[in-house]
């Protein structure tokens, strides 16, 4: 599982994981597309975003692997902002590769892509 160095490992201050420490030996566990409702508490809307920015910030527009970054907090934005880059993807393996769907990405979460704001 490739460990990608620099990447925050959580929001300061939360406990939203953005990566996982080791494989899990059970398992892969897949990632999913998750729906995100108006009524999401405004804590899980920060980790979103600080997510998106992270990816963002570290990967740009380039194809990049799962690695050690959390499918929970994958799954939430898989499907619209981030998208499968392998045909086909397997969502259960830490080699799958990602991208950022930018267009979707920006419409969804602008602030992560603000040069004047703290995220980006």
């Amino acid at each position: 599982m490739l460990k990608h160095r620099g990447f925050p490992s959580r929001l300061p201050g939360t406990d939203f994981q953005f990566t996982i420490r080791r494989a899990n030996p059970k398992g892969v566990t897949a990632i999913i597309r998750r729906e995100r409702f108006r009524d999401r508490k405004a804590a899980d809307k920060r980790a979103d975003l600080a997510f998106m920015a992270s990816l963002w910030a570290h990967f740009g527009s380039e194809p990049f692997e799962r690695g050690n970054l959390d499918a929970g907090r994958l799954s939430w934005l898989f499907g619209r902002e981030v998208l499968p880059y392998d045909d086909p993807f397997d969502p259960e393996s830490y080699d799958a590769m990602l991208v950022i769907n930018e267009a979707a990405a920006r419409a969804s979460f602008p602030e992560a892509f603000d040069e004047n704001d703290e995220w980006a």
